[in-house]
């Protein structure tokens, strides 16, 4: 099993992706390996936006947040506040089911898991050790997947944490402590945050005690909600 570091993906957490060679993707750990490209494969088409057969979101969903750019607020338990702007433009499927989630309250009570400084800050993970995410898979809306995606991974750009496999993103998310131009074309970026930096760099700060970032479950920091402003 290959072992992971910053330089090559921001995916699972060391132990969960040896464990079983989940993506980060929840109960959906087979279908990394077997996401198909958009339009490929039967699967659900509905106003809700399209997911195929291997549980991969490929269109977004009918919610508002499709195009132009939007505003979300994440709320981080004894951190403070951090601001983002999302921009549906670039990223139109990896925005929705961002936004999706964040007004179904999935993110509520969930904690950043996997921390390493001067890289990212990782959270969104409901099993809170980087197995977890929810119930489907996103097209990964960066270029190595064919997708045009122009965002860089500099400081405060928010983006899709996944697996080795392309559409294994799902609920999992990162914020790039540190400019990261490794990443460029290989994640989904979708935004950044316009306010609260200062709470990034404290969350960069939490010990960690584990391979690859780790953050024992004592000291996760919790994310107490994120909204949609807009």
């Amino acid at each position: 099993m290959q072992d992971l570091n910053r330089r090559e993906f921001v995916g699972m957490s060391f132990l969960a992706l040896t464990a079983l060679s989940l993506a980060a993707c929840g109960n959906q750990g087979s279908a990394a390996s077997t996401a198909t490209s958009a339009g490929s494969g039967s699967g659900t088409s509905t106003e809700a936006g399209h997911i195929t057969s291997s549980g991969t979101l490929t269109t977004p969903y009918d919610e508002g947040y499709n195009t132009g750019k939007h505003h979300a607020t994440i709320k981080v338990k004894s951190f403070g506040t951090i601001k983002l702007e999302l921009d549906a433009d670039t990223a139109p499927i990896t925005v929705s089911n961002f936004a999706h989630l964040v007004n179904a309250k999935f993110y509520d009570g969930l904690t950043f898991h996997r921390i390493i400084p001067d890289f990212m800050i990782q959270g969104g993970d409901p099993n809170g050790d980087g197995s977890g995410g929810s119930d489907v898979n996103v097209l990964g809306e960066f270029s190595a997947n064919g997708k045009k995606n122009d965002i860089k991974h500099v400081r405060g750009v928010v983006s899709m944490a996944r697996s080795s496999a392309n559409n294994s993103g799902s609920s999992q998310f990162f914020i790039v402590h540190k400019d990261s131009s490794h990443l460029d074309g290989q994640y989904a970026a979708f935004g950044h945050v316009t306010e609260g930096m200062d709470v990034v760099d404290k969350i960069a700060a939490v010990p960690t005690s584990g391979d690859n970032g780790a953050v024992a479950k004592k000291d996760q920091p919790v994310i107490e909600s994120i909204r949609m402003d807009d």
